[in-house]
């Protein structure tokens, strides 16, 4: 199919006040953009320079709207997820989003009109004003279709009495094993309530009633749960990524003058012939002191070279550590572009937290993965990298447990194994594989291109 024809197509995109979130907008935004498509992107003021700068060069539209004030637990001029002092204010934050309302409905107002509308799965709300403005609302969740899948699938078994770490059998995919501990509150309680579950419950309803849901994935990859989604529940899912294999990472196009200072880094150990392992856990991820001792043991011990992204606070703890690996490691607190990271010619490996994002960069990137799961969907995504399509090891916890505790001796082995053992280079060649596919499904004629021009023809010609 050739593409649409660009004569007045202009999409709204709202993503949620997260970099998680926000990030693979961009790169969705720019896989429209290829069909000179009209964006609209909405934003908040305090996410306006970083919307601003991660699109400079782009003709898409940025709009602020104010985010709410006084809001109880919410410290002033805190617009992003990533700037909570505790994630524990995560549903007081999404039911702030709600009072965006009036302000986005002014907005589009005044906008030309406007073919449909991408919105965040947590922007329950937006679905409301679509309806008011009569303009199909297209989901996005940042999740893979595995994930999707095993919950939908497993959801009558998490209601009975198993215990947390008791493995059972996927009903639908009975090759799958997985425990309770694989699932997040509220979807892994007996009996969820309060106001994590009652935003949850709000999603899941909205998403059904919206005209589809763009999927982060290619369909080679998840085919027999993208089949299964879409046969079991509603809306259609589409699969149209992976959106980070549209552009080439930055460090492509950058000079030398232009590069941070931790590529710089990278560049000299690429000079010398040295293999990095990539170190991060997220934005959100919330590490205690004696995990982050263990840390530090393992990574000191593995005798790997290493690039650890942390928060400021963890790297101005003063106990050696940083004088210890100076030779071999770094520790960087600047927000970092994990991409150009990935992709660099030294970085061989990937301790990862799992999320989503970060498994699909890492595919991109043809990189293994050292899966640490910690929140959300991540300990299904590891899952999915480990036992499904063997991209990567995963580190050994104390009690065998998905959440426990990980001891120095339960980082280095798999360390090692990751980037010298034999486990490690099979997850090596197994991930190029799977990275060519993933970066052959967005170019022209791949299955993620032709998904976008069937799901954008749809929707132009439809009938109003």
């Amino acid at each position: 199919m050739a593409s649409p024809s660009p004569r007045t197509i202009h999409v709204v995109v709202f993503p949620f006040m997260s970099k998680g979130h926000i990030i693979p907008i961009f790169d969705l935004a720019r896989f429209l953009l290829c069909r000179k498509i009209c964006i609209t992107i909405f934003t908040t003021p305090a996410n306006r320079p970083f919307f601003s700068h991660s699109l400079s060069g782009t003709n898409i539209n940025i709009i602020e709207i104010p985010f709410p004030q006084n809001i109880q637990g919410i410290p002033p001029a805190v617009e992003s997820t990533d700037k909570l002092p505790s994630m524990t204010l995560f549903p007081t934050f999404v039911n702030a989003t709600k009072l965006m309302k009036p302000y986005f409905e002014k907005a589009l107002e005044s906008l030309p009109p406007v073919t449909f509308m991408i919105t965040d799965g947590f922007l329950s709300w937006t679905l409301d004003s679509a309806n008011k403005f009569g303009i199909p609302r297209l989901v996005y969740f940042g999740m893979s279709a595995f994930t999707m899948a095993l919950t939908i699938s497993s959801a009558s078994l998490l209601r009975t009495e198993l215990s947390d770490d008791e493995y059972f059998q996927v009903p639908d995919f009975p090759w799958i094993k997985i425990t309770r501990n694989d699932f997040d509150s509220p979807l892994r309680d007996r009996d969820p309530k309060g106001p994590h579950s009652d935003f949850i419950m709000e999603s899941i309803m909205a998403t059904s009633k919206s005209y589809g849901q763009l999927v982060n994935t290619f369909y080679e990859l998840e085919s027999v749960y993208v089949d299964y989604c879409n046969r079991i529940s509603n809306p259609k899912s589409w699969c149209v990524g992976p959106f980070c294999a549209v552009h080439e990472p930055s460090n492509e196009k950058q000079g030398i003058s232009e590069k941070p200072s931790y590529i710089k880094w990278l560049d000299g150990m690429l000079e010398q012939g040295k293999q990095v392992l990539y170190v991060a856990f997220g934005t959100q991820a919330e590490l205690s002191l004696e995990q982050l001792k263990e840390i530090k043991i393992g990574l000191e011990k593995s005798e790997v070279n290493f690039m650890w992204v942390v928060r400021k606070s963890i790297d101005e703890v003063n106990d050696g550590f940083k004088n210890r690996v100076q030779n071999r490691g770094l520790m960087v607190t600047e927000w970092v572009d994990q991409r150009e990271i990935l992709s660099h010619g030294s970085v061989e490996g990937f301790l990862s937290h799992c999320g989503w994002n970060s498994v699909v960069e890492s595919i991109c990137a043809k990189v293994p993965i050292l899966a640490w799961p910690m929140m959300a969907d991540q300990h299904l995504n590891a899952r999915m990298v480990v036992e499904e399509i063997k991209i990567g090891l995963r580190v050994e916890t104390c009690d065998g447990s998905v959440r426990g505790f990980v001891q120095w001796e339960g980082l280095e082995k798999p360390i090692r194994e990751l980037m010298e053992g034999d486990k490690g280079i099979e997850a090596r060649k197994k991930v190029k594989e799977i990275g060519e596919a993933a970066i052959n499904a967005v170019k022209e004629g791949g299955s993620s291109w032709q998904t976008l021009n069937e799901l954008i023809h749809e929707l132009t010609e439809r009938k109003v």
